[in-house]
């Protein structure tokens, strides 16, 4: 039976709006806890040989910022305030009643210069870029690609819209990586189906009747597969190849399981977008802080923080311990948890094999949120690494496999329908369509409808002005996009920032798109100081208007 892990990484567009605690601080600490870690952990699985086929998404938005010119000095940064933390953690514990903690203030300051020194050497060759790319030619992962922006496509008010999205992120993903993306992650695994099409009263009038489903996006765009919640699944109906309800013996054959590869048929030939469905078994071994791996009382608490400097010193002791009650963190008690946890996702990869009696087109897709690893659960990537080891040495019927490889050998797929939903919580739309987002859909749709009208408009090529100002409106379109915006607004975390954010690109979208509209000489001159400030600030995307041409005119 094949074992599909699958990394989903991602973060909003942070650079040039501030470093703390939205700003570049944010993607900071994803690289420092998270990627780099991940890409020592599978270098050093590759010097072992022991397999560990992760198939692992990045956002070109994500991409794109980690390719940036100012994110190496912004992470540099970013280890030097961490790294003088240290050091006055250090000269103050040692002088109070706090030298307990002096020896791991030192372990924090050793690992972090690891990752400095291991950043500048992969600095000079790439980046963190080029070192995933490298794993991906070498074949020791499997990269997919998504929306540009993370934009929430059953939402978008246009077509073109999720076709930009969509397209956009390939062409990124080809322009950093150098390669043609296979899979697709849709943002929030978010599903729409063909049909009526009306999220709200004040949606665009134009999507008031049939829209086509989001597979038909993704196969114009290029891409093969992607990834949905088991809920989707299990709620969608077993069709046949010709897109007829199959109530036949059919049925029972193939079963609506997780454990299975799916088709979602575009042009009633049985060809078609591939589905993996996410196993909820396996999943919430590890997604669940409360019931799964990364509450474990051993592990470091990701919300206790020592002020000044944001060294994290206590570790989770209990999941209903309040955080003053919080007790001193051991890392090599905690790694020690970690291998033990690999070792039992490997016999629960085992049972669930044995108990299904795998066929040869079976799976178990595990796909997670990169951020997972090493951010949020510190021990993450140490038990990644642990995991493919365990099941490298445990004999049986579990093999490690990408998302393509799996595909690929499959024998045969069920074309099956899904139900709409996403997953998030409650399986639907309301994390980011509800009454406390419903204004920020308000606007956005009445901006998508201004801007696709401009943007159709025939111009002529090398007019500089225009073609400055489209192509920043477009970048500030797609950012505004962003699923980030509403669902930060919905959690309460950072509703403010969040609000702030999105007004912010919708302002900018705006005022460029009246000058696009007024279309004269004039108009462009005064809106031209906007365009290089928001080019300075939403710096991405340096190919956006041949993507948006394509979009609009065709190949």
């Amino acid at each position: 039976m094949r074992f599909i892990l699958t990394l989903h990484s991602h973060l909003p567009w942070v650079l040039g709006h501030g470093r703390w605690p939205h700003g570049s601080d944010w993607l900071c600490e994803a690289a420092v806890d998270t990627y780099l870690p991940l890409i020592t952990a599978l270098e050093s699985l590759k010097h072992q040989g022991t397999a560990a086929p992760i198939t692992l998404g990045v956002t070109p938005v994500l991409a794109n910022q980690l390719a940036h010119p100012s994110f190496a000095p912004e992470l540099e940064a970013f280890l030097a305030q961490r790294l003088g933390a240290c050091d006055e953690a250090i000269e103050t514990f040692r002088g109070s009643g706090e030298a307990h903690y002096v020896p791991l203030a030192l372990y924090w300051r050793q690992h972090l210069g690891r990752i400095l020194r291991g950043f500048r050497e992969l600095n000079d060759r790439g980046g963190i870029i080029g070192a995933i790319s490298r794993l991906a030619r070498d074949g020791r992962i499997e990269l997919i690609s998504s929306a540009a922006t993370h934009g929430f496509l059953p939402l978008l008010g246009r077509d073109e819209s999720v076709r930009l999205q969509l397209m956009v992120g390939r062409h990124e993903h080809r322009r950093l990586f150098g390669t043609e993306p296979k899979g697709c992650w849709l943002p929030e695994c978010a599903y729409r189906a063909s049909g009526p099409w009306k999220p709200a009263a004040d949606a665009p009038g134009l999507g008031a009747g049939d829209r086509v489903g989001i597979e038909f996006h993704l196969e114009e765009s290029g891409y093969e597969y992607f990834y949905t919640d088991a809920h989707l699944a299990r709620a969608g109906r077993v069709v046949d190849a010709y897109g007829d309800e199959s109530a036949s013996r059919e049925n029972e054959e193939y079963p609506r399981s997780p454990y299975r590869v799916y088709t979602l048929p575009c042009d009633g030939t049985g060809a078609g977008v591939r589905v993996l469905v996410r196993d909820p078994e396996t999943s919430l071994r590890v997604w669940s802080r409360h019931q799964g791996y990364p509450g474990d009382e051993s592990y470091l608490e990701f919300h206790k923080i020592r002020f000044p400097g944001g060294l994290k010193l206590w570790k989770v002791t209990g999941v209903n311990v309040d955080l003053g009650e919080k007790q001193q963190y051991d890392y090599n008690v905690a790694r020690a948890r970690a291998h033990r946890d690999a070792a039992d996702f490997t016999r629960a990869l085992s049972n669930l094999t044995s108990a299904k009696r795998p066929k040869s087109d079976h799976v178990i897709v595990a796909p997670f949120d990169t951020e997972l690893f090493g951010h949020w659960w510190f021990e993450g990537v140490d038990f990644l690494s642990d995991l493919y080891r365990s099941i490298a040495a445990t004999p049986g019927g579990v093999i490690p496999s990408s998302a393509g490889a799996a595909i690929a050998a499959s024998p045969r797929f069920t074309p099956l329908r899904l139900a709409e939903g996403s997953w998030g919580a409650e399986g639907d739309f309301s994390m980011w369509l509800n009454p406390g987002t419903a204004w920020t859909w308000s606007r956005l749709w009445s901006l998508e409808e201004r801007f696709w009208n401009v943007a159709a408009r025939p111009r002529t090529s090398g007019n500089k002005a225009v073609e400055d100002t489209l192509a920043q409106a477009c970048r500030e379109l797609l950012l505004a996009q962003s699923s980030d915006w509403q669902f930060i607004i919905s959690t309460g975390a950072a509703a403010d920032y969040a609000e702030r954010r999105f007004t912010g690109h919708c302002d900018g979208l705006e005022a460029l798109v009246e000058a696009l509209e007024e279309g004269s000489g004039e108009a462009l001159a005064r809106v031209a100081p906007r365009v290089e400030a928001l080019n300075a600030q939403d710096d991405l995307f340096p190919d956006v208007l041949e993507t948006l041409h394509t979009v609009i005119h065709g190949p």
